[in-house]
């Protein structure tokens, strides 16, 4: 086939394939490690919990700008060019069942399981999309949308309590795991960080390590929300943070305004 006249992605097939190694240790790596240290920090205890969301969404209006453009926008394309590749890619194992080709199928397998979780995940606890009609008229109706930033770890709890959704945000989130830290290994071969036979040993002793570590932050979220005492963590978050009506915040001033005008006024005159 002409260079000039193949597909675009077939033109381009270097550089696509170092964007899409690249897109998936920063941002969504990174990403990912964030989201699971937070979520673990409800081991803290609620409240700790609650001040990182309050942190998060602190960012007001640019908050979902930041989603987008660090997030969501490099989450899609690694995954669409993900998909490109896993489905150009036989499994081998029968034919060569060695431990690369063992990590080649499962990082393949770990990218279907790890996509279908994280389309799951965001719509069980944000419903994919904040527009009213889509809210109400479907995503509460199927049992998304659960998670509540004014009440994160009450509201995180709730929607984990079910035994079968903890099972598969468990094997989503080692899934997740297992494609990061194993797709950190094959990245340092495409970038040429480790190409000689001493250092991938370093490397697979370098990455199993970090997978076991974020996988117990993982798993240890789920615990930590698991032990909540949803009643509990809803009345602390509640008296962390009052809703003070405008109206009545201003009676005890014009009470006390009475008050010292009354004492102004002799006897006398008072009626």
């Amino acid at each position: 086939m002409d260079a000039s006249t193949a597909p675009f992605l077939v033109r381009h097939e270097f550089l696509i394939r170092r964007l899409h190694s690249l897109s998936g240790l920063i941002p969504v790596g990174a990403y990912l490690c964030v989201h699971l240290t937070t979520n673990a920090s409800v081991l803290g205890g609620s409240q700790i919990f609650q001040d990182n969301v309050n942190l998060i969404h602190s960012l007001g209006p640019l908050l979902p700008l930041v989603e987008w453009s660090f997030i969501f926008l490099p989450l899609i394309f690694h995954a669409v060019v993900g998909v490109m590749i896993v489905r150009s890619g036989m499994p081998n194992t029968g034919s060569y069942p060695y431990a690369n080709n063992v990590r080649y199928t499962l990082q393949r397998a770990t990218a279907w399981i790890a996509l279908f979780f994280i389309l799951y995940h965001v719509f069980h606890m944000h419903g994919w999309f904040h527009v009213e009609p889509w809210m109400e008229n479907v995503v509460k109706p199927l049992g998304g949308g659960r998670f509540e930033p004014e009440n994160a770890t009450a509201s995180a709890a709730l929607a984990l309590q079910p035994i079968v959704v903890r099972l598969l945000y468990a094997i989503g989130v080692l899934a997740s795991v297992y494609h990061l830290a194993n797709g950190i290994w094959t990245m340092g071969i495409t970038w040429g960080v480790w190409v000689t036979p001493a250092a991938q040993k370093r490397a697979d002793f370098i990455c199993l390590a970090f997978g076991l570590l974020l996988s117990i932050v993982g798993l240890g979220a789920l615990f930590g929300f698991s032990k909540v005492e949803v009643p509990e963590a809803a009345a602390t978050q509640s008296a962390e943070t009052p809703e003070v009506n405008a109206q009545d915040a201003d009676e005890p001033a014009i009470e006390e305004e009475d008050a010292s005008t009354a004492a102004r006024v002799p006897a006398s005159e008072r009626q």
